[in-house]
This record gives structure tokens, sequence and C-alpha cells, in this order.
């Protein structure tokens, strides 16, 4: 039997860095700090020789409890172009039920679409789902208010 308990999720985008940045937002995972003995990323980079056009090729964020999974976000050439085969839940509402669901995940939908998510459907509450909306973060992935 394995003992692997970690899971990283990774993120094929177009924008490391805004897409690292929405999602820690989303999350409350800040961006991952320098390794040492670097006080900036910047000032990494520039000790490694990374060209300035590669800069924005990999971020990541990470829980800052150690709980959840870091969540890496690399750079590809080609867009998204079909529905995510696997697409995260964020769970906005644990413990509600009913209008005091729905309220809740409106409100969180509301504060993401302002951070650059897109409201895609709101699904009610009724035989075994509880209710929850489909967003898209601003590169298109899909991911449930749940």
């Amino acid at each position: 039997m394995s003992t692997i308990k970690q899971v990283q999720v990774t993120f094929d985008c177009a924008d490391p860095a805004r897409l690292s940045a929405f999602w820690g937002e989303v999350l409350g995972y800040p961006p991952e700090a320098p390794p040492a003995p670097f006080a900036s990323w910047e000032e990494a980079l520039d000790a490694w020789g990374i060209p300035e056009e590669q800069r924005n090729d990999y971020s990541a964020v990470s829980d800052p409890d150690k709980v959840g999974p870091r969540l890496f976000f690399q750079k590809v050439p080609e867009g998204k172009t079909v529905k995510n085969r696997v697409h995260l839940d964020v769970r906005a509402a644990p413990g509600l039920q009913g209008d005091d669901r729905m309220a809740a995940l409106e409100a969180e939908a509301e504060r993401l679409t302002g951070l650059g998510a897109t409201r895609l459907e709101r699904h009610e509450p009724g035989g075994v789902s509880a209710g929850h909306i489909i967003m898209g973060d601003p590169e298109g992935n899909e991911f449930c208010l749940d």
C-alpha cells in the first residue's frame, strides 16, 4: 500500500503569475517565498540567469497551514479548448443548506467575479445535490463553488 499523502495540482496556462494570484486570493494561499538565501524572486531569477521573457513561465501558491495541496502554474503555448476533465470544488459554504447555502455561494461568486472569474451556471438544491455554482477562472478553467 502506498504511503504518499500529498498532492500538487498543476494548471497549464498562458499567464502563470495572473492565475496563481487569482487562485491565491480564492483560497487564501500566499505566493511561495523564494528559496534561501534570496530575499525576492527577482533576486533569485537574476542570480540564476533567467531571461526576462521566461520569468512568467512558472508560479505557485501554497496553503499557509500546510494542509491543502500546493497549486503549481506552468506556461503552455496552447489555450484551453474543451471542458476540464478534472476541476476544483471550492468549499465556500460548508455545513450550510438551502437558502443560507445558496446565499453564501452567491456572495463568494460575486467576490470571485471581482477577481476575474466568470459565472457559468447555478444549480439549485435538490435530490442528492445541495446546490452549487459553476465558475470559470480568468483563463476559463471550470471550478465549482460548493
